[in-house]
Order: structure tokens, then sequence, then C-alpha cells
């Protein structure tokens, strides 16, 4: 089954406008007012609000199309206990939605999609000291024109308009996946994700760091090497580092001798341990390891690009939404840290082996919009 993370059969059926034409399509780069100083919050900051793309399709998925809607549902109904959910579908599945997702504290919003992952697709959110909500539009383009995007690239400005945000195009191309920050000036990011000619050709690292940083308002970027095309994404690190809060960080430590990702682990964790936040303050490091015996089922048999990483949780008002993959001594494990790390907040665990299947986790299909 060709997946996000199973890339090189996707590669050939990108269809659609290429980086270029879809940016065309959107407002230009707009800079922030001279009197905002725009910050992007942590995600365990109060939400107004989540979002899930309700945008799996056959040509994509397959055979596991039906999976997926049924796990995207599951996600939205759970997250709907703790917050409200907005819903993007596309008008021909507005039914369908509401029937896996539920409608209790969920409305819809119809548009075209391409597919499922709102963190990398939506808006990443920005505030600033004057009760301002900004949008900012990282110009998807289908994670280096590996996947069909036309309709996806469009969907930051949709966001921004739904929510009546200050749109804030970027000159970069990137996803809201690459991005991990503790709303205090501080940002992890892997390298392979943003320094890459199929995202950003022709910038160096320094230009990179310094367009980031004007964005997001941080004032240091912790830089994870990460590894170029071994998934789709090259790495991003919402499955590597997470902030928990200021200067406490879950890094994934793959536990597995026969991953590549054990090699690439070990050494972000080396970095991670040695480095210091915007403020000066060590890195406080817990590890979380994926499960070495996830259930078997149709989605992880005979495959390489199961997605099988507790670290890609989504936190929400009240909750800590993780997955579960019936390890049974790694996901206690994993509760167990988790529940540690966010006392105030319960931690539910779901399984979500369909779209783990495609390469991705809780975090890749959410997004969120931050109370001001």
């Amino acid at each position: 089954m060709p997946t996000r993370r199973n890339f090189i059969k996707q590669t050939a059926i990108v269809v659609g406008l290429g980086a270029a034409a879809c940016m065309s399509l959107r407002p230009p780069p707009a800079q922030a007012a001279t009197d905002s100083l725009w910050r992007m919050p942590e995600e365990s900051d109060r939400h107004a609000q989540a979002f899930i793309a309700f945008g799996a399709q056959a040509s994509i998925w397959e055979d596991f199309t039906p999976h997926v809607h049924a796990a995207v549902g599951l996600i939205a109904r759970t997250i709907a206990r703790y917050e409200p959910v907005t819903v993007f579908c596309r008008p021909s599945e507005r039914n369908l939605a509401e029937q896996h997702c539920g409608t209790r504290n969920i409305r819809f919003v119809t548009t075209e999609l391409d597919d499922i992952w709102m963190r990398d697709i939506g808006a990443n959110f920005v505030i600033d000291g004057h009760g301002n909500l900004g949008a900012v539009d990282f110009n998807f383009n289908g994670w280096g024109n590996k996947q069909q995007h036309a309709k996806d690239a469009e969907l930051a400005a949709v966001v921004a308009k739904t929510t009546k945000a200050v749109y804030l195009r970027s000159e970069l191309v990137g996803e809201g996946g690459a991005i991990e920050v503790d709303g205090h000036g501080t940002g992890i990011m892997t390298e392979s994700s943003w320094i890459n000619s199929n995202r950003n050709p022709g910038r160096n690292k320094a230009e990179v760091e310094q367009a980031l940083k004007e964005r997001l308002g941080l004032r240091k970027i912790i830089w994870l090497p990460g590894i170029k095309g071994k998934d789709i994404t090259d790495a991003h690190v919402d499955f590597y580092a997470r902030f928990v809060k200021p200067g406490v960080v879950i890094a994934n430590l793959d536990n597995d001798p026969k991953s590549y990702d054990r090699a690439v682990t070990l050494a972000h964790l080396e970095i991670l341990k040695k480095a210091t936040d915007a403020d000066g303050r060590p890195l406080q490091v817990h590890t979380l390891s994926p499960p070495l015996k996830p259930r078997k089922s149709q989605f992880n048999r005979k495959n390489p690009d199961f997605a099988a990483g507790y670290i890609n949780y989504f936190v929400v008002n009240g909750a800590v939404i993780a997955p579960e993959f019936g390890d049974r001594e790694a996901d206690a494990k994993a509760l167990e840290l988790l529940s540690g790390l966010y006392p105030d907040r319960e931690t539910v665990m779901l399984n979500i082996d369909a779209i783990a299947a495609g390469g991705g986790g809780i975090h890749c299909v959410t997004s969120h919009q931050p109370a001001v």
C-alpha cells in the first residue's frame, strides 16, 4: 500500500501544481506589523479549539481508507471531550465525517482536501502582546513534491479565514510537524526537514534559522540532524523531540538494533543532553521508546513504514491524547511517563494503527488554535 512514508510510489502520482505554482494562488508573504511581536505558544498552553482534516482518499490509502476514516473519527471524538473541534472535510463527505466524528462539541467546514495530515497542511498559530492571533502559512509543497498537494496547499489560508486570524505567509517552505517550541523563545528542529533543497533550495542554515526565528518569535533553535530520504517528511521533529514545558523535553530513543532510527535517536539524545534553552538553562531530558512488540495486524504486517512512536502525542485542554500499540510493557511505560510529566491532565491512549500504517500519528493529524 502506498503510504505517506512509503513515498517512492507516490512520487510518480504527484498531480496538479508544483510548489511555486501552488504558492502563487495565495497572497504574497506578509511581514508582521512593526508594533507586534509574534510568538508561537507551547502546545500545552490553553487552546481555543483543535482541528482535524477528514480527508483520507482511496488513491492514497487504498484498502485502508475506511479504517483511516474510523481512526480519524475516534481522535476527533476523543478531543471533543476536552475542547471544541473543527473538522475540515470535502463537501461530498460531510455526512460521512459526521458519522465518524460525531457532532458533540464539533463543527464542520467543507473544503477541498488531498489527505489527512492537518499538522503539516494547516496554519501555525502565533500570538502577540495585543491580543492578536496570527496564522502562519509555510507553503506546504507535499514534503518536497512527494505527494499530490495542490488542495492541501490552500488549507492554511482557509484556516486563517475561518478563525479570523491575521494571515502571515512565510517565505520558507515547511510543515507544522517540523516545528517544536517551548513558547518562551526556544525551538527544536531537524535540519533534514528544513535545510533541504526539496523545500528551501538555495537557503543555508543561517538564513532558514533567521526566518524561523522572526516568524515564530524564537531566540534560539536547537538543531537536530534528522535524516533525509528515509520517510516522506525527512524526519519531522514531532517524532523525535517534544517540549513538555520550558526546560523539559521528551526524546525518542529507538531501542531496535535493526532500525535506522536507532543511531539517529542516540545522536539526538546527545545533542539534547548538552543543549541549553534560550534562557541558558540545561534541558531535563526524558526518553520514550517505541514498542518492540506491537500487536500484529494488517496495518503493520510487512510494513517497514509503520510509525509506532509514542512521542507523537497531542496535548489538549485537560488531556494528553497518545497512541497505544498493544505492547503491554511499552504501552504501560508510555502511560506512566506521560501521566507523570502532565500530572494535571488525563492521559488517554488510542488505537490508531491505521494512521500509523501511513507513517504518521495523532500529532500529525491534529493541530490547534491557542486561546488569546
